[in-house]
């Protein structure tokens, strides 16, 4: 099996549709918050709920792409030595919201043609919760989180390919254990509402959730990964298009990448903007925590 070369140290496959990233490293965490795939949609979880660290599919996802079909660039990832340093965590918001803002994912880390949507950044304050209702909803920010910021990219509709819409999540936590929580948080919300309500007119179907801990299917990120599938559903366009939903943790910074598919864009390109886009965010966010010699 073969995987897309992403930098030096990473690179992901996809194995039944689901994103493996590989830049193989010690002490760093993953999972990371639910991010909104739109300025006024999908969103993050709460901070309650009991930890779990693995998953398992709920129900299928149809649709989905093919390892086979990932490009061959690629060799096994090269030992990405990441050993968290507790005291370069953000203590207080403005030190979280600096390094949110330093290691969110912006437009050209997806890959070519993505441009900023308008409005770019969610706004201060946003924190989405997805009640018993299956409908996602707006609450309070946890006294949990520090800072949570959401940056929305696009590839416009042209010609015979549909608008697609991805979103990038940094959430910034007082502590790693609070992270862990959010993590578990978002594992679970597959399960227990397979099909949710992102907003008016949209909605995604058939979600199932996989965590998947350090050293096992190739996951070499961080302590622990997830991700999440389904079909994307929206008024007026015809059809089932993609859903992905991705994160992963690093010490006490929780990252997440999600994308609404629509015609003419494929399940590979979606995919791989996906991979490339976290691990920017992983990259950069190790660099930020990580002990100095």
């Amino acid at each position: 099996m073969s995987c897309v070369r992403l930098s030096l140290s990473c690179c992901a496959v996809l194995v039944g549709g689901i994103l493996l990233t590989g830049c193989s490293g010690g002490g760093g965490g993953s999972g990371g918050p639910k991010p909104s795939t739109s300025a006024s949609g999908t969103a993050a979880p709460t901070a309650t709920g009991s930890p779990t660290t693995t998953g398992s599919p709920t129900g299928s996802a149809s649709g989905t792409a093919s390892a086979s079909t990932v490009p061959d660039q690629a060799a096994t990832p090269t030992a990405l030595d990441f050993t968290f340093d507790p005291a370069r965590a953000p203590r207080n918001g403005a030190d979280a919201r600096r390094l949110a803002r330093a290691v969110l994912a912006e437009p050209d880390s997806w890959g070519p043609g993505f441009t900023e949507r308008k409005p770019y950044l969610s706004p201060d304050g946003y924190w989405p919760l997805l009640p018993a209702s299956c409908r996602w909803e707006t609450g309070a920010v946890p006294s949990t989180v520090l800072h949570s910021v959401t940056g929305y990219s696009e590839v416009p509709a042209k010609g015979a390919k549909g608008l697609l819409q991805v979103a990038a999540t940094v959430t910034v936590h007082t502590s790693v254990d609070e992270a862990d929580w959010e993590m578990a948080q978002t594992l679970e919300e597959a399960l227990r509402c397979p099909d949710q309500i992102l907003r008016d007119g949209e909605k995604v179907t058939g979600l199932f959730s996989i965590g998947t801990p350090y050293g096992v299917n190739g996951n070499f990120t961080a302590a622990d990964s997830l991700n999440e599938r389904g079909k994307y559903v929206r008024a007026g366009v015809k059809g089932e298009h993609f859903y992905g939903w991705s994160q992963s943790r690093v010490g006490p910074v929780t990252l997440a990448v999600s994308a609404k598919g629509s015609a003419g864009h494929t399940d590979d390109e979606i995919s791989t903007a996906m991979i490339r886009a976290l691990v920017t965010m992983l990259n950069r966010t190790q660099a930020e925590l990580e002990v100095k010699q």
